[in-house]
């Protein structure tokens, strides 16, 4: 990832409870490499992990069980000035903003429905993507606030 702030988290639920854990700089290189860290830590019920690069977009995925990964980037004119948001676009077969009207739109792409077994509805998910006075890691805080995990979220955020 370049330089801009940011972060890449993992949660997770064992027994009903969230757990929620930092994931390591080199988890934020690449697509594979992001994948490959929320594999190692899948759970039972799989795993959701967030990478967010601060006022530009973040990626959602759910890692399901069987090691299959659903995505969702919350806006689809970051890949092109961020490789990974690049390599997350390819893989959804996305088409990309071809002129500067079409960039000035926020346009998230992939599966939105990446969390809703987790207890997020697609219309709420749709609902924090669409509000423009939210920056993407605030969306992340949003998600995290309405399945349950905003509280673990902070902590392990601080310890970053």
């Amino acid at each position: 990832m370049d330089d801009d702030a940011g972060y890449a988290v993992a949660a997770w639920r064992e027994e009903g409870r969230w757990s929620v854990a930092a994931l390591p700089p080199r988890a934020t290189e690449s697509l594979d490499s992001f994948l490959a860290a929320l594999r190692q830590l899948i759970a039972e019920g799989g795993a959701l992990g967030f990478l967010v690069v601060d006022e530009d977009f973040f990626l959602g995925v759910r890692m399901m069980p069987d090691g299959a990964a659903r995505l969702l980037l919350s806006d689809v004119g970051a890949a092109l000035e961020y490789p990974l948001a690049e390599e997350v676009a390819a893989m959804l077969e996305a088409d990309l903003p071809e002129d500067d009207e079409e960039l000035d739109e926020v346009e998230p792409v992939g599966d939105f429905t990446f969390a809703s077994d987790m207890g997020m509805p697609v219309s709420e998910l749709e609902l924090i993507l669409d509000d423009p006075d939210l920056y993407p890691d605030e969306q992340v805080v949003a998600i995290a606030a309405r399945l349950g995990f905003e509280d673990q979220l902070a902590v392990a955020l601080e310890r970053d």
